[in-house]
């Protein structure tokens, strides 16, 4: 049997959308996405400094949700469910947005807090191709906040998120308060688990696993992301487009999440990281599966 869903996540970098496949064959579920598409918006550089997001922004994110709501009319998903995270969370004009694109796109976008993002990331289970039996701190770096989520004993034993991002930093907009805060979190949290290894999700690790050029479903070593680190801050902004490739809209974020990565393996004392390729639209097609073969049937297209 194959079941379609759907989902959007609208970050603080960029707008995506989801389409996704899940296939039952008398064995587990099987999820295989059909297409990822995504669109720059950088909500974030307005909610964060000036707390509002522009007109401009506004009116833009609409067009895109208009044309995300054709693909997925076209696509017929059994559900489909819009969250945005921590951008449209700090800007004051949240709900005059979330009516704008209900009005203008025919979707309903849910404006979520850290710990359910947290609670959606963590929906992809990425632990269970791994070692289940071990624990696992999952890290997510946006563009706005970092979700924190310890899993141990076969469970999610502890969950935080908080407002470091990669463009939060990138505009020194985070506090050594806010670090300090992070890092005593960790530290208390990682308490008592024996050895960590790291699950790491967003854009910014996916690219910089590429970079590393590792063979997919292999860690990367903490000494192996300090090279990186290295590497990418030799470089800038002009050079890691033209010389490195990479599109202006990642070229300018990488370091500061790469930073994110590195302090928080360190501060919990982490030798390896993960990165299957996965996200916050992968957590919501997970949650829009398990509620569908509930029969707590979410919204449809």
């Amino acid at each position: 049997m194959i079941m379609r869903f759907a989902a959007i996540d609208v970050g603080s970098n960029a707008v995506r959308l989801l389409l996704s496949q899940v296939h039952e064959n008398g064995g587990p579920p099987v999820f295989k996405k059909d297409s990822l598409i995504r669109f720059p918006l950088r909500l974030g550089e307005d909610a964060f400094l000036v707390r509002r997001i522009s007109k401009e922004k506004t009116d833009q994110l609409v067009r895109v949700m208009s044309a995300f709501r054709s693909l997925i009319e076209a696509y017929a998903p059994l559900a489909f469910r819009a969250c945005a995270t921590s951008a449209m969370r700090e800007a004051d004009n949240r709900a005059e947005i979330v009516r704008e694109v209900r009005n203008g796109a025919g979707i309903d976008l849910e404006v979520v807090d850290g710990r359910t993002e947290a609670e959606i990331i963590y929906a992809n289970h990425s632990e269970r191709a791994l070692n289940e039996e071990a624990a696992y701190l999952y890290i997510d770096v946006g563009g706005g906040s970092t979700q924190l989520t310890l899993f141990a004993d076969g469970r999610s034993v502890d969950s935080r998120s908080f407002n470091i991002g990669a463009i939060r930093i990138l505009k020194e907009l985070v506090s050594k308060a806010q670090w300090r805060e992070m890092k005593n979190w960790i530290q208390d949290a990682a308490r008592g688990w024996g050895p960590l290894t790291a699950i790491g999700s967003g854009g910014n690790i996916n690219k910089i696993f590429m970079l590393a050029g590792k063979k997919v479903g292999r860690p990367l070593s903490y000494k192996m992301l300090k090279e990186l680190f290295r590497f990418l801050s030799r470089y800038d902004f002009d050079e890691r487009v033209r010389l490195l490739g990479l599109r202006p809209d990642r070229a300018d974020v990488i370091v500061p999440a790469l930073r994110v990565f590195l302090q928080t393996m360190k501060w919990a004392d982490i030798e390896q990281i993960h990165v299957p390729f996965i996200g916050l639209p992968d957590g919501l097609i997970h949650q829009l599966y398990d509620k569908y073969k509930s029969g707590n049937r979410p919204a449809s297209a």
